[in-house]
């Protein structure tokens, strides 16, 4: 991917969800605003969204505390499965775990989620042309947020599985001109109070 300036892509999964996925909590729409507070100072030409509900709410409320930003809706910033891996590309030790996880994924959700992917690499990374440098903001969920710290690691492809954001968690991947990319902050959740951090996390003991 080539170009003459720095792109800054800052990631966000949405704010915790009702039980229904139907929108925020109370404590989700809480942590989206913390969030746009601590976000307010940069200069983002663009907010980008999923199209589903919890997506589009935190995009929205974090929206409301920026000024003068584009707020865009976008299927590929929406929930997918970015890749399917083959049993032999994993660690024998987790291959099956990974695997029954993935099982209920059907051939077209396969399908349609690696044309998303890849559609997503092409819109949101890499330099960018012109003279300035170019903040972007991407409020999507955990699996492209793994997908694209997956993709500026230049990890293996099933990487993307095991790469867990917090709900309302910042995420930020430098892509400079002539440099590989640089993820400069991950799974960042100082901007909230301890009583809504780590939540939609895994259930492992939390820092």
């Amino acid at each position: 991917m080539t170009g003459t300036a720095t792109r800054y892509l800052y990631l966000v999964r949405h704010g915790e969800a009702l039980p229904d996925e139907s929108g925020l909590t109370q404590a989700g729409r809480q942590q989206a605003t913390l969030l746009g507070r601590r976000l307010q100072d940069i200069p983002f030409t663009a907010v980008h969204h999923g199209p589903l509900p919890r997506a589009a709410q935190t995009a929205r409320l974090i929206h409301d505390q920026l000024r003068n930003v584009p707020l865009l809706v976008s299927e590929v910033a929406g929930d997918y499965v970015p890749y399917m891996p083959q049993g032999d590309e994993l660690p024998p030790e987790s291959a099956n775990f990974y695997l029954r996880f993935l099982a209920d994924t059907t051939d077209d959700e396969r399908e349609q989620g690696a044309a998303l992917a890849r559609q997503a690499l092409d819109l949101f990374t890499g330099p960018v042309d012109g003279e300035a440098d170019r903040h972007e903001l991407v409020v999507t969920h955990n699996f492209l947020v793994a997908w694209l710290v997956r993709d500026a690691m230049h990890a293996p492809k099933w990487r993307w599985l095991g790469l867990n954001h917090a709900n309302a968690a910042l995420t930020v991947i430098r892509y400079a001109p002539g440099r590989a990319a640089s993820v400069l902050v991950s799974n960042d959740m100082r901007h909230l109070p301890a009583e809504l951090r780590w939540t939609g996390f895994p259930p492992e003991s939390h820092i």
